[in-house]
């Protein structure tokens, strides 16, 4: 058995050194532009093709949790902070509501953190029911329409379901008063309950100036042919293994802690950014959710996600071609992850590089401050123009009603 470990062993290091040295043969600076209507999508500036009216709330909702902890303004959920900013200064604000496409409600739903820096979403449901009844309360708006032609940024990891567990965010349900909404989210899962057709699917927050300052020379070899760092059992929340990320990360590591090909492991290095940019391929398992800020943090620095989380919906699906950058494997096929990365051919590799080193590519994954164009907070822009005009529908008749102000948990419905 140990014999033939040690083949094995030698086998996949002839593969992996052959395709590194060939790699690094041909490795380029060039980038490709994404072709079709993507591209073009991408690309697209918002400003003038719609207008923002946004809400001003007491500072309860938003200032104030954030001065009680900055640590908000560092974690992976803080786009919905970074949004408010941007739009505060926006050229597609408009102070007179009554020509406003969209409304906009500030409030920090995933600013209560743990001593660890874990958002604790227990509150969050109180609290935006208290800003939707404030914004209905002294504004028209939010009654015509009963949130029709308002969004939410809601960056929990299973979005406005508001849990850190699947199971109970499923029999959650999205808030009820949200159900008409459009809702900004990290949270992307096809035929999922926490997922509404029309959210736009939005990347983590990733500290861009934190990744700026960690760069490497472009021309570094790229020497590292499968890299991850991170968790791959949850003891403590998941003792018996089998529930966290699917058991997929676990799969990862039973299979391939001893193969040459794959640098994994539980540290986390000071290096880890730099370590990204010498590798070929990032892996981007689920976790507790889908998504995780290691895709943000693999194609800006170049490296090839490998996405293991089925039926994920990725951000800005439409105008970021996944399909040509990433590399998609189902959980069950887990095991022959390494049969599938040294079957990719050189060539294809090499594309799906140049693609990746399109700078629109990378700044439409970040939150950059101050906000440039073609980042994500255009994109988010984007995709609630192409929304645009709303359909006459969504507008109520006098006295009507849709959305049921007692539904959800008897906990939800106490005053916040």
């Amino acid at each position: 058995m140990r014999i033939g470990r040690w083949v094995l062993a030698v086998i996949f290091g002839i593969v992996f050194w052959s395709r590194i040295e060939a790699f690094k043969f041909h490795r380029t600076q060039q980038t490709e532009r994404i072709s079709g209507s993507a591209g073009d999508v991408l690309e697209d500036d918002p400003v003038g093709r719609l207008k923002v009216f946004v809400y001003e709330l007491p500072r309860k909702y938003n200032k104030k949790i954030l001065q009680k902890d900055p640590r908000c303004l560092t974690h992976m959920f803080a786009a919905e902070i970074f949004m408010h900013r941007f739009l505060l200064s926006s050229a597609v604000r408009t102070f007179n509501p009554e020509e406003a496409d969209w409304f906009y409600t500030p409030v920090y739903t995933t600013c209560d953190l743990t001593a660890n820096g874990l958002p604790l979403p227990f509150k969050s449901p109180r609290m935006m029911r208290s800003a939707i009844q404030l914004i209905s309360s002294n504004w028209p708006y939010w009654n015509r329409t009963e949130g029709a032609d308002h969004f939410f940024i809601v960056p929990h990891d299973f979005g406005a379901c508001f849990h850190y567990q699947e199971e109970k965010a499923i029999e959650r349900g999205i808030l009820p008063l949200l159900q008409r909404a459009t809702l900004v989210q990290t949270f992307g899962q096809r035929n999922h309950v926490c997922l509404n057709d029309g959210s736009i699917i939005i990347p983590p927050y990733a500290p861009p100036q934190k990744m700026q300052a960690h760069l490497i020379p472009p021309t570094t070899p790229r020497s590292i042919f499968v890299y991850f760092r991170g968790l791959f059992y949850d003891v403590g929340n998941d003792p018996e293994g089998g529930y966290y990320a699917r058991g997929a990360r676990a799969s990862v590591w039973e299979n391939f802690k001893d193969n040459p090909l794959f640098d994994i492991s539980t540290e986390h290095p000071t290096t880890y950014y730099e370590d990204m940019q010498r590798a070929i391929f990032c892996l981007c398992p689920l976790g507790w959710a889908p998504w995780s800020p290691r895709l943000v943090e693999a194609v800006v620095f170049g490296c090839i996600p490998v996405i293991i989380a089925d039926d994920i919906v990725l951000p800005f699906a439409d105008a970021i071609p996944w399909e040509d950058i990433g590399v998609f494997v189902a959980e069950k096929d887990v095991p022959k992850l390494d049969t599938i990365l040294t079957s990719i051919p050189i060539y294809e590799i090499l594309r799906k590089q140049r693609l990746l080193a399109n700078p629109s590519m990378k700044q439409a994954m970040l939150f950059p401050q101050p906000a440039q164009p073609r980042d994500a907070f255009h994109q988010i822009l984007n995709g609630l123009a192409r929304k645009l005009p709303h359909d006459k529908s969504v507008y109520l008749k006098p006295g009507e009603k849709i959305l049921n102000w007692t539904a959800g948990p008897v906990s939800d419905l106490k005053p916040w």
